[in-house]
């Protein structure tokens, strides 16, 4: 089908992605394991562990092993839960702060095997491993560097015993998408050094398609904040020369860099619930789908992808008020995102074939002619629609590009602005202020930082 292309208010030719070789890519762009990171948009979080038992949020260390007892434990309703949810991954606390192993590690005697669990015999990871593979979901890792139990926390010789756990991990349990760490210190870290760089060397060797989380990447960086909220702008490059993890610039990580040297693109973690760990007296306060779809539009909806952490409850499972709330912000991406209207839209008026455009295809995109750095894209949506939301997607793969755009539709003759924004990346999506009905819809792409190119332009 078709579309228009048009440069400083004239029209010009474009070409398309597949007719063609790519056009020239950023120097920074995305690895195939962070291209295919992105495409996720939705992942989930398992707090669980001995705090699930003592109501705290971080424990102490002290806790007995004896403490972690789930009556009713079931990987597969967590991975149930999370597909229906549209999520892709599931990362396991399989330590936590407070050093307690959800895995039979042969480094410590503080871990399930010491529990009634199973009998003393029992392993969450293997169980969420199991249940990923089956239910065709990915198995996520957070091992916490921050070990309150550990003796030898503190000195040089606990960055082995680190190795020695991360080892267990990524060696027993198949294939690991995400490995997932924070630079948290407490009043046991004395002078501890976290050497990560060995720690990264050794998922390298042992899990190289796994990405890495941290304040610094290098596979994807924090968002600067627990609200699930990326900036406005948010860029998936960034520098992280002088940074470390645990102390970089909250508000930096949020917004990312234009002028990054590295594609390190960010993570929106949030809790479906105020805690990160299931409390009871939080039952009555889990986040709305409402509050959820708001959080979607700004993580996802923001060039980031959210992790929406779902704390099982003491019986192991998780809670009905949550799986109920992911129901309902399924419901309201399908009812928002359910019908795009610009589907193989037609031209306004032009004669040059814009399907790459509307395919609904974000591998495909079409890209302005002469190195343009500014663009007008019309496309013609056939009858007069009404219009509450647009999307738009840049082919992520060539890097990131756009750095200013509007979106216009024309009503009786006269193009009226809808929504303005600086960056698009792999998603922006836009939630009109008030909704519009027109035929024709247009986004002007004012400023970017090399040829202009677009994957999806979609309206709902």
């Amino acid at each position: 089908m078709r579309t228009t292309f048009l440069f400083g208010m004239a029209l010009a030719s474009v070409r398309m992605a597949l007719a063609q070789p790519d056009i020239p890519a950023n120097s920074v762009k995305p690895t195939p394991a962070q291209l295919r990171y992105q495409q996720q948009e939705l992942i989930g979080f398992l707090h669980v562990g001995v705090n699930t038992f003592s109501d705290r949020e971080w424990g102490t260390g002290n806790e007995s092993p004896a403490s972690f007892n789930p009556t009713a434990l079931d990987a597969r309703q967590w991975v149930r839960t999370a597909k229906e949810a549209g999520m892709k991954t599931l990362i396991i606390t399989a330590k936590h702060h407070d050093g307690f192993c959800l895995w039979p590690s042969k480094y410590t005697e503080h871990s399930v095997k010491n529990s009634p669990w199973r009998g003393g015999k029992g392993d969450v990871v293997r169980e969420l491993s199991d249940a990923c593979r089956a239910g065709g979901v990915k198995l996520g890792i957070y091992l916490s560097p921050w070990d309150m139990h550990e003796p030898t926390y503190g000195t040089a010789s606990y960055n082995q015993h680190y190795l020695n756990q991360l080892r267990e991990l990524l060696t027993n349990y198949g294939p690991v998408a995400e490995l997932w760490m924070d630079g948290a210190k407490g009043e046991n870290a004395r002078n501890m050094e976290y050497d990560f760089e060995a720690y990264r060397k050794l998922i390298g060797e042992l899990q190289p398609q796994a990405v890495i989380f941290s304040d610094v990447g290098p596979g994807v960086r924090w968002i600067g904040n627990e609200n699930g909220f990326a900036g406005e702008t948010c860029w998936s490059t960034i520098r992280t020369d002088g940074m470390d993890i645990g102390k970089a610039d909250s508000k930096y990580l949020n917004t990312g860099d234009p002028a990054g040297d590295k594609w390190i693109p960010g993570e929106c973690d949030v809790s479906i619930r105020p805690g990160w760990f299931y409390h009871a007296a939080e039952d009555a306060k889990v986040k709305t789908p409402a509050t959820l779809f708001d959080i979607y539009l700004k993580s996802v909806g923001r060039n980031g992808t959210l992790l929406l952490n779902l704390p099982p409850d003491k019986r192991g499972l998780i809670k009905e008020e949550d799986v109920a709330a992911l129901r309902g912000l399924r419901s309201e991406i399908r009812k928002a995102f359910g019908q795009n209207k610009a589907l193989k839209a037609p031209v306004a008026e032009a004669i040059i074939d814009g399907g790459k455009l509307t395919d609904g295809d974000n591998n495909t995109y079409l890209a302005a002619a002469n190195g343009q750095k500014n663009a007008v894209m019309t496309l013609n949506l056939g009858k007069e629609q009404l219009v509450r939301y647009v999307a738009l997607q840049e082919p992520i793969r060539l890097g990131q590009r756009v750095m200013k755009f509007r979106v216009e539709a024309k009503q009786q003759g006269t193009w009226v602005p809808l929504a303005t924004g600086t960056t698009i990346g792999y998603k922006r999506l836009l939630k009109l202020e008030k909704p519009v009905t027109a035929r024709q819809v247009r986004v002007v792409i004012e400023e970017a930082n090399n040829t202009v190119a677009l994957a999806e332009f979609s309206v709902y």
